[in-house]
């Protein structure tokens, strides 16, 4: 038995087609249904859709095969216990410093809002810059503007959002695409099953 983690939203829209195309699907009625564990076309193959954040550690301890996130999630999350197989290149978009036009970002402790801490730290300090990171969950844009950081460390995607608020992209931390993950321990026992499947859907990308 395989079990797949997917996440939520825009990026299980665009990975069940390319589940579909590898012989993997999803009734509607399993996706409308209030079941935590979906049957799929295959009686040897379950789906979980869940947060993009739980999904590497879904995979990490186990309790998914393989799993489906973007990789801002997975930069945060880290590696232990995960094997990152393939970038499925869709939901694509990039994560960036972004701040206001002419602010001064070369202070002595520069401080950062973003919900990316991990990335955000790791960025301006291999800059040997001092950051204060300010962790929130939403409404990024808003920080600089009411004077609550210097900037964010955020996705973009059209910059739509920036330039709605008169921010600008400032620094390329890095591309995001979502990626397919896989449990290592169950890359061991269940290699071939999940080579199969690893190719089925490379070929379809």
């Amino acid at each position: 038995m395989l079990t797949i983690a997917l996440s939520k939203g825009r990026i299980l829209d665009q990975t069940l087609p390319l589940l579909e195309k590898a012989g993997l699907s999803v009734s509607t009625k399993e996706l409308k249904s209030r079941k935590l564990i979906l049957d799929t076309n295959l009686a040897d193959v379950k789906v979980i859709v869940i947060r993009a954040s739980d999904v590497p550690v879904f995979v990490q301890h186990g309790a998914a095969d393989l799993g489906v996130a973007g990789k801002d999630v997975l930069l945060e999350h880290g590696s232990d216990g995960i094997f990152e197989l393939l970038d499925l290149g869709i939901s694509k978009c990039q994560l960036m410093v972004a701040s206001k036009k002419n602010q001064n970002l070369n202070k002595s402790t520069l401080k950062v809002a973003t919900k990316y801490v991990k990335s955000a730290k790791e960025h301006f300090f291999s800059k040997g810059q001092q950051v204060e990171v300010i962790k929130l969950s939403g409404a990024m844009e808003l920080a600089p503007i009411v004077g609550l950081s210097d900037c964010i460390v955020d996705l973009v995607d059209t910059g739509s959002t920036l330039k709605a608020n008169n921010l600008i992209p400032l620094e390329l931390i890095h591309d995001i695409s979502s990626r397919l993950i896989v449990n290592s321990a169950a890359f061991n026992t269940k290699h071939s099953q999940i080579n199969d499947w690893v190719k089925s859907i490379e070929k379809n990308l």
